[in-house]
């Protein structure tokens, strides 16, 4: 016995110290989970240093660590590449993509491989210059992107890889890539990211030599342009791809333009590439022939800086002087070599070499080294080209991939419904047939006591006539609509009709039963009341209202609201299926003892007898004799319908 109760008791022991130990563990994870949340949050705080936002990541980070790995750590992770990113810490920035992408993906986490895999392009692309990589990992982002159904990130990442294309040669490739990403641009209607794309389009067609679809895109480019500089930048494309098809006149016209502009400052390297392609432009057309604009335009680029800009126009003096002063030709030659060098553009040093061999045609280094440069150009842009056609294509694999498996189960998931569905459509009627009646038999029921204790004669005939045209319309409209439901079953007709049929008689039920609720009489009445005028006004038809802001809604008494409510949707109910009229006014006056109603509809109208027989009318009339009020009908065939109700408050 004694053993017992020593076991029991240690049992029992055991059993609260464990029940102890996890209720503890789980308040232990919860407050790491919000002090996590709370310096995540913190890190985006712009008041903070980068520095500061750095330690409140890493504190998230620490917090987060030992918890369950979900959404929030993955959240963590990419903003502490961020940061990372924007601290030029890029050895972190490594670690922490390879353990984000890893963790992303176990929890398939779409939006956040798309935003890292853009970041690391992004990176790639602007600050490792890794071309192969910056393309890959935009498109892996484009991918995702896309399966997120983020359509104006698409757009946007399809233009940075045109733009990589672009920068390395691959015009045809950039082109296509170009092509696919302005149906996302303009759905977006950015502007900007618009012009931009058709503007490296018109560079793509400049440097195929496709000089008509070039002016074209230019065109489109400077149309789209947000901003003056843009705009006067595009205008400059356009000049220089006249020259490069020789219609001179045309570009001098254009950067004449431009160079009087007050926009541009004239000390930009904007301005100065105006120039210097000005004074090419005039040179070739031979209206130029000094120097002069051509040291302007070096002047204000040596001034600026602009180390591709004095490329271009020592190689312009180089080109100028290389019939009359080929030795001065040659020493603007030679300088355009070494600033090529210093700044690895071997596209402009093979540019000057060939100018060089004109000048020194027996020279063989110079030959030599014009052919080496343009060999290995050719293989380096024929490696990279290669690769972005490989990465194209196997994202494109992947994709195709996706969208198989993705069609492979809605089409199994579909048959499943399909088999579902006609197991169910045969007692869905029957089902929606027996609701709706027991709803109605419910309704009329509880409709009925409460009249009884209400004990007021007039309004029980009202109520019992609204329920003998529910009834009738339950009836003949809805009964109706169930028939041929249950004959269509019984006939094997296809699923879709019958679920169509259902989908209508669905429809027809939410819209019955708007009419017989309850009307909020609280403090939502207005909106309420204001929302079924404009529910039950129709498509082809306008509302007006007038006065509804000066009635003081809440010192309606429940009753009156509820009667004006019925009584205006009955209205609203007969011009739709009556007079199918195109314009409805209605007009509200309050004063201190009445409220009064006007209703005009310009409809096919009625005569008398039309008036004296429709139910609808006659409960309305019913309704307001209830309460002490009045309503008066006034109408003529095919002149309109009015109504003028009184009713005391």
């Amino acid at each position: 016995m004694f053993l017992k109760r020593f076991f029991f008791l240690a049992f029992t022991v055991l059993f609260a110290s464990c029940r102890f130990s996890g209720e503890n563990s789980a308040i232990t994870n919860k407050k790491a989970r919000d002090s996590a949340l709370f310096y995540y949050k913190r890190s985006f705080d712009k008041t903070l240093t980068p520095l500061n936002q750095k330690k409140a990541i890493n504190k998230a980070l620490s917090y987060e660590r030992n918890l369950e790995k979900d959404t929030l750590y993955v959240n963590i992770l990419y903003q502490k590449c961020r940061l990372t990113y924007s601290l030029g810490e890029y050895d972190s920035l490594y670690i922490h993509d390879k353990i984000l992408l890893q963790k992303a993906s176990q929890l398939n986490d779409i939006p956040i491989l798309a935003r890292q895999h853009h970041l690391m392009g992004y990176y790639f692309d602007r600050v490792a210059s890794l071309p192969d990589s910056a393309f890959n990992r935009y498109s892996l982002s484009k991918n995702y992107y896309s399966e997120s159904k983020d359509s104006s990130w698409v757009g946007r990442i399809l233009l940075s890889m045109g733009t990589i294309q672009k920068n390395h040669n691959d015009f045809y490739g950039s082109k296509e890539t170009l092509t696919e990403a302005l149906p996302f641009l303009k759905q977006q209607k950015n502007d900007g990211e618009l012009a931009r794309s058709y503007n490296l389009l018109a560079t793509d067609h400049r440097k195929l030599l496709n000089f008509e679809d070039a002016v074209k895109y230019f065109q489109l480019a400077i149309e789209k342009a947000g901003s003056i500089e843009a705009k006067l930048g595009f205008e400059n494309n356009l000049a220089a791809t006249y020259i490069d098809d020789e219609k001179y006149e045309d570009a001098i016209e254009i950067l004449q333009r431009i160079s009087l502009d007050s926009s541009l400052e004239k000390t930009s390297a904007q301005y100065a590439r105006v120039l210097d392609n000005l004074a090419y432009a005039q040179w070739l057309s031979e209206k130029e022939k000094s120097e002069e604009p051509f040291l302007g335009a070096l002047r204000i680029r040596k001034t600026a800086k602009d180390n591709r800009g004095l490329i271009a126009s020592y190689t312009h003096l180089g080109e100028f002087h290389s019939q009359d002063k080929p030795q001065m030709a040659k020493a603007y030659l030679d300088t355009v070599i070494l600033l090529s060098k210093s700044i690895k553009m071997p596209r402009a040093e093979v540019d000057a070499l060939r100018f060089m061999m004109v000048l020194e045609p027996a020279n063989v280094q110079i030959r030599d080294r014009r052919i080496f440069l343009q060999d290995s150009l050719y293989a380096q842009e024929t490696n990279v080209k290669t690769q972005f056609a490989h990465f194209k294509y196997e994202n494109q694999v992947i994709q195709e991939k996706s969208l198989r498996l993705e069609k492979e189960n809605a089409e199994k998931e579909l048959e499943v419904t399909r088999q579902r569905n006609q197991k169910i459509v045969s007692f869905f009627g029957l089902a929606l047939l027996l609701l709706t009646l027991g709803f109605v038999v419910y309704y009329l029921k509880q409709r009925t006591r409460r009249l009884a204790q209400e004990n007021k004669t007039a309004k029980l005939e009202a109520t019992l006539e609204t329920e003998a045209e529910m009834s009738r319309r339950l009836h003949d409209d809805f009964g109706a609509g169930l028939n041929q439901v249950m004959l269509m079953v019984q006939s094997d007709t296809e699923t879709s009709k019958i679920l169509d049929k259902l989908e209508q008689l669905y429809g027809q039920s939410r819209n019955f039963s708007r009419e017989i609720n309850e009307v909020d009489t609280g403090t939502h009445f207005k909106e309420e009341f204001l929302e079924m005028l404009r529910f039950r006004t129709p498509e082809n038809a306008k509302l007006y209202l007038s006065g509804n802001g000066e009635i003081d809604w809440d010192g309606l008494t429940p009753l009156l609201k509820t009667v004006l409510y019925k009584v205006l949707q009955e209205l609203m109910i007969n011009m739709d299926r009556h007079s199918k009229a195109s314009l409805v006014t209605i007009g509200f006056e309050d004063s201190s003892k009445m409220l009064v109603v006007d209703y005009l509809d310009n409809g096919a109208g009625a005569t008398k007898k039309e008036l004296q027989s429709k139910n609808g009318l006659r409960n309305t009339e019913k309704r307001i004799q209830a309460i002490g009020g009045t309503i008066t009908f006034d109408s003529v065939k095919g002149e309109g319908f009015k109504a003028h109700i009184q009713i005391p408050k």
